[in-house]
């Protein structure tokens, strides 16, 4: 009687550490894009964090053998601790929460089968007295049972997403005269394609790509819920990590008119390499038709060196430009201020007009040049642009800045390239006061991680007065790079979070306004 009371509160306690070890690894699968490669990668780069899990399933293999009371006391005991464990982790993971979309649903179902058949055989041919064991050995299998899980999974996925495009599809060829214009690159993307939708809906009905929606199925998921008869331009965020990816998304809505807001090393462990980076991109390039437009921005080298390859095919390039001068539109007379930012553009006609914004930053202002150029081009004319540049609104955690009485924290958590930490941390430098810069580093970026680091701590150096980061070993080639470059060591820091790093941002005694630069925010799966 008693080994049957010990064997049933071992399982009734099995079943919540169960549970939140699956959704845990199921959070960074999801977070990881149902990539088994990607997730491969997490599980070595991140063992330590699940090294509790080793008890269990060391403890459970001895007791698939020899199955003694005392531990599987001391595993339930330890069960409560696991359970403390991935509570916090539960509770802490909290930027970008876990969905219970239909694949994630599929995914749970069949891992819930494989569990049961194996607890049913362990039943059926050794008896209920072993069941703690094999639970002991289940909990930690689930660190990596759903890449397996994701492979049998693979063709109903195929066949879902199949069905989904083909309906996308359909619908989109339901819309007549709608215009497809594809935005990508390696950053500025989603900012220049919510500036497109305030700029053309003062004359068009426009569609735009929801939040960072810039993959195939997301896409595919905005036209089937979203687009409507009287929508007349779509405007779709391109995104990508592998070659291949834009040109998955151009064969699903053909774009008419192509945007590309820049390349840079940004994903570069998934790439390869930059020239993986830059055949990619212009795979929109590839995708516009006899005719199409094709926006290019002109200060971006890479673009440009590119660009020589498609002056002899049958699509119009236009750049668009605020530092290099060339043909196109071109900004001028820039002037920044607490307020925002004033600046000329130029089009290729020589109409030229001022315009104004409350957002700062010479990438802020390159995008807005991007977003007038596709606008004016398409039929608006540029005086007709002033009010709604005027009215732009920060792209939140893009430079977004936000007032606290004698604090400014500007809000650039989803910036993560080496360009766009550049130009925040120099636009940092503009303002007259207390300079803070709060970062965990940037992520992604192979083996030349350490490297871009580095260099982002000798540009920091020269822009701040207070280098705040976050983290410990990740970050030491930012700080390495600031105190070599004659930073004082002082005033660089490290904190184990962001919470700790703020409170002594906030707790800096100086004479004249703070400003906190926020510059990336690493996602849950770092």
């Amino acid at each position: 009687m008693l080994q049957s009371v010990e064997v049933i509160i071992s399982v009734i306690l099995a079943i919540p550490v169960f549970y939140l070890v699956m959704r845990y690894n199921l959070h960074m699968f999801q977070l990881n894009g149902y990539k088994n490669n990607e997730q491969r990668s997490w599980i070595r780069k991140n063992m330590r964090k699940q090294l509790l899990l080793i008890f269990s399933g060391v403890a459970g293999v001895f007791l698939m053998i020899f199955p003694v009371d005392w531990l599987k006391i001391a595993l339930c005991v330890y069960w409560l601790i696991v359970i403390r464990y991935y509570s916090y982790l539960k509770k802490n993971n909290a930027k970008k929460k876990l969905v219970f979309t239909k694949r994630v649903q599929r995914l749970i179902i069949t891992d819930l089968i494989i569990n049961l058949i194996i607890i049913a055989a362990v039943f059926y041919f050794l008896g209920y007295y072993y069941l703690p064991g094999a639970m002991g050995i289940l909990i930690p299998l689930q660190a990596v049972l759903l890449i397996p899980v994701n492979v049998i999974n693979r063709p109903i996925e195929k066949a879902v997403n199949r069905y989904f495009i083909n309906d996308a599809k359909k619908k989109l060829k339901q819309v007549s005269g709608l215009t497809v214009v594809g935005v990508t690159g390696s950053y500025g993307k989603t900012s220049v394609k919510f500036y497109l939708q305030a700029l053309l809906q003062e004359r068009f009905h426009v569609l735009v790509t929801p939040e960072s929606y810039n993959t195939p199925m997301g896409v595919v998921k905005t036209i089937r819920e979203s687009l409507q008869p009287m929508h007349e331009i779509f405007v779709c965020e391109m995104g990508a990590r592998y070659v291949g990816d834009i040109k998955e998304i151009c064969e699903i809505v053909h774009p008419a008119h192509g945007v590309i807001t820049s390349i840079g090393p940004q994903h570069l462990e998934t790439f390869g390499g930059m020239e993986q980076i830059v055949d990619t991109k212009f795979e929109l390039a590839d995708a516009l038709p006899e005719g199409g437009f094709l926006f290019l921005n002109g200060d971006n080298e890479r673009i440009v060196e590119r660009s020589k390859c498609y002056h002899k095919v049958d699509r119009k390039i236009i750049f668009y430009r605020n530092q290099a001068a060339g043909e196109g539109y071109q900004a001028g007379n820039l002037h920044l201020s607490q307020l925002g930012t004033e600046f000329d553009v130029t089009a290729p006609d020589g109409e030229t007009e001022t315009f104004q914004t409350r957002l700062v930053g010479e990438h802020n202002v390159i995008n807005i040049i991007g977003a007038i150029a596709v606008a004016h081009t398409l039929g608006i004319p540029l005086r007709e642009l002033k009010v709604p540049v005027r009215r732009l609104q920060p792209i939140p955690h893009r430079m977004q800045m936000l007032e606290q009485g004698n604090v400014t924290i500007v809000d650039d958590a989803y910036n993560s390239n080496p360009v766009g930490s550049k130009a925040a941390v120099e636009t940092l430098a503009m303002f007259d006061g207390i300079r803070i810069l709060i970062t965990p580093g940037m992520v992604e970026l192979g083996k030349e991680e350490d490297s871009y680091n580095y260099k982002f701590g000798t540009y920091a150096a020269k822009c701040c007065d207070y280098i705040l980061l976050v983290g410990r070993e990740h970050v030491r080639p930012i700080q390495k790079g600031a105190v070599e470059s004659g930073f004082d060591e002082k005033r660089c820091l490290m904190y184990d979070n962001l919470k700790d790093a703020l409170a002594y941002a906030y707790s800096i005694k100086g004479d004249g306004h703070k400003y906190i630069l926020l510059e990336n925010d690493l996602p849950d799966n770092y």
